[in-house]
């Protein structure tokens, strides 16, 4: 079976200097290799078929037969690295809590451990008859989410 590093090590000097990063990189039984990867700045299907022919150029069929899939990170799925969350800064996010609550914010920082999201909620407060708009910085550790992922608005 076709080991990862060696995926890794074929795409590491083009997506440093394109700071291109892996999302994930998997290879399955029968040699299936999936490799999702994210920018900074998006990546064309054109970019995701250099990187398969990059990889096909480096790889022996005759010594290991193999299947290949390159494919941008899709907007709307869930983060799965860090750099996934320094790319949202300052973006729209839903979140989901390991206890199944769903929140909609902000992304305004993000740590090794965790981020803060900011939140826009309508709030009683005392001496007043209506509910006012509140908004507030909520912290998050990285174990307490099930998954963060990206809101598209238009």
């Amino acid at each position: 079976m076709i080991d990862p590093t060696l995926i890794e090590n074929i795409v590491a000097a083009k997506f440093e200097d394109d700071e291109v990063f892996i999302v994930e990189l998997a290879v399955r039984p029968g040699n299936k290799i999936a490799l999702t990867i994210d920018s900074y700045n998006g990546i064309p299907i054109s970019y995701c078929i250099e990187v398969s022919k990059l990889i096909e150029a480096n790889l022996d069929r005759d010594q290991e037969d193999f299947e290949l899939e390159v494919a941008s990170a899709g907007i709307g799925q869930p983060f799965k690295v860090l750099k996934q969350y320094h790319k949202n800064l300052n973006n729209e996010v839903e979140i989901l809590t390991a206890d199944g609550k769903k929140i909609k914010g902000k992304l305004t920082a993000v740590a090794e451990d965790g981020f803060s999201v900011e939140i826009e909620e309508m709030v009683k407060v005392e001496g007043k008859k209506r509910k006012e708009l509140q908004v507030q910085v909520v912290d998050f550790k990285f174990d307490e989410v099930k998954q963060i992922k990206d809101i598209i608005s238009f």
